[in-house]
């Protein structure tokens, strides 16, 4: 019943604030928006010639997900802002969220329980300082109060908050609630983010901002154990260093951007080849140890073709050694997509994505798994080596007279796990989004 009445409030002040005349939009002091998402996602039963633990299950029932967050944001003094976000959570993903690396819904947890759950999502600080003269608009949106801004300045974000707010912000690939819903299509499939089992960790991040070129690097905190809740306070046992460059292109006089992306992650990592040497039955938790580190590189292309579509290229590795700590089993993925806008077809606030994203595995972490080895999120107990490839297609049918969209998806998943003996899976889905 709270986040009904919160909704139905922030509905009346987002329809009042659409009635004032332009020349009364000026800066504000607060900001508040919300959020609630919806996804539903059933496959057909599909082959597989054998199944594990962490298998995607070749026969089991439709599941939904649901989140809902609020966001508010008050401004400080020049140029700072405090922003928090309490958000609630619950549902299951298919298979409990196991069995494909580049899973289906990225609004689903790894946390097992339907039960829906109250937490904080964000709380954070910020501060600008500005470096030369001229400013630049900053509308109000989720988490940023309208205001001036410095055209070019210094930014520092200290909190909590998900690292992937400030670094790899594709415009047409990186919002589960908006666009495609697949974990490798919303993010760099390679990189092992830090984050605790939803998606946040606490930390800061410095920005460089220029209006035609940025940098940016956050030091954060990664959790205490792989895909755990808890995030780990020593930072000599374990933390996530990741360094960003972004530059404004134009090809065609149309609008574009390059990203450069590296992390280097430090926490108690199990090694594969250490795990098949020690072990009978190869386990990675087994091999735990004192700190060890994963390096990755990502690239990134998002690129205005028209009026009415974007496309974008990304590419990631990491070195693949040590196993997967924080976000999903891949190390190495390649992935691009094509966004139309509806107003080609005289429906405007309506959008059309399609997307393929190839997924990999290094040499050692293929043999673990073939040995029977078990990850936090894949294993079937035995592994014929193959490339996981995803097909990912939506439409998003926008009714913005109650902020409401309708997105049906469709994912055809070959070698889920990365494995030639099960599947192929078709996994189809419903996704609903209020935003106000």
């Amino acid at each position: 019943m709270r986040i009904l009445a919160t909704f139905l409030l922030l509905t009346v002040y987002k329809f009042a604030l659409a009635q004032l005349p332009a020349d009364s939009i000026k800066e504000r002091g607060w900001s508040f928006h919300a959020q609630a998402t919806s996804i539903w996602q059933y496959h057909p039963d599909f082959s597989a010639g054998y199944t594990g633990k962490n298998s995607l299950l070749t026969s089991e029932p439709g599941q939904v997900s649901f989140t809902s967050t609020v966001y508010a944001g008050r401004k400080l003094w020049k140029q700072a802002a405090i922003y928090f976000n309490p958000e609630v959570a619950g549902g299951s993903g298919l298979s409990s969220a196991t069995g494909v690396a580049g899973f289906p819904n990225g609004e689903t947890f790894r946390i097992g329980s339907k039960q829906l759950k109250l937490y904080v999502a964000r709380l954070y600080l910020e501060q600008k300082f500005s470096i030369g003269s001229g400013t630049s608009w900053e509308p109000d949106d989720l988490n940023q109060v309208q205001q001036h801004t410095p055209a070019t300045y210094l930014s520092i974000r200290a909190g909590k908050f998900s690292i992937a707010d400030f670094f790899d912000d594709n415009s047409y690939s990186h919002d589960p609630r908006e666009q495609f819903m697949n974990w490798s299509l919303m993010s760099y499939g390679a990189w092992d983010y830090p984050a605790n089992t939803r998606g946040y960790t606490i930390g800061a991040v410095v920005e460089y901002h220029t209006p035609s070129w940025a940098v940016r690097a956050a030091m954060t905190q990664m959790p205490s154990y792989a895909n755990g809740p808890t995030l780990e306070n020593q930072i000599s046992k374990a933390y996530g260093l990741t360094v960003e460059g972004e530059k404004n292109i134009r090809i065609n006089n149309r609008s574009g951007v390059v990203r450069l992306l590296l992390f280097h992650n430090l926490a108690p990592m199990g090694n594969y080849e250490e795990a098949i040497k020690n072990t009978l039955t190869p386990d990675i938790v087994a091999v735990r140890s004192d700190p060890r580190s994963k390096n990755g590189i990502g690239v990134s292309l998002e690129q205005e073709i028209s009026s009415l579509a974007g496309i974008f290229l990304r590419g990631s590795w990491n070195d693949g050694n040590n196993e997967t700590w924080a976000f999903t089993e891949i190390d190495r993925s390649l992935s691009g997509g094509i966004v139309w806008n509806g107003s080609a077809w005289a429906r405007k606030n309506d959008e059309l994505g399609a997307a393929v994203v190839v997924n990999g595995i290094s040499d050692p972490h293929r043999n673990y798994l073939k040995a029977g080895g078990y990850g936090f999120i894949i294993g079937d107990g035995n592994l014929n080596y193959g490339h996981e490839a995803i097909f990912e297609a939506y439409y998003k049918f926008s009714i913005p007279v109650v902020f409401l969209s309708l997105s049906p998806d469709y994912q055809f998943v070959l070698n889920p796990a990365y494995n030639k003996d099960r599947g192929p899976v078709h996994i189809i889905g419903v996704r609903a989004h209020v935003q106000l």
